[in-house]
């Protein structure tokens, strides 16, 4: 459980992390993706495993979506894109 947020039980989605996760190779970016480049490993991550989708709330990858074909979708996008 989270503390945050005490009624979200990660242990299901991390179990799922775990099980189905696949190693990859970040690739060279030819220069600075996002506002923030402390960010830009997620870009060179998703590109070298042929990830089309970045989930996550952070501002300066939200801004980037699109960069390498790769869209950069909330949390709740993504549900309601592709889980509901």
């Amino acid at each position: 459980m989270s503390t945050r947020y005490p009624a979200v039980d990660l242990r299901r989605l991390l179990d799922l992390v775990l099980v189905a996760a696949d190693m990859c190779t970040p690739v060279p970016l030819a220069g600075p993706v996002c506002s923030d480049s402390s960010d830009d490993k997620f870009f060179a991550c998703a590109i070298g495993a042929n990830a089309n989708i970045i989930v996550s709330g952070d501002r300066h990858l939200l801004r980037a979506s699109g960069f390498g074909g790769v869209s950069v979708l909330t949390p709740r996008a993504f549900v309601d894109q592709y889980l509901s």
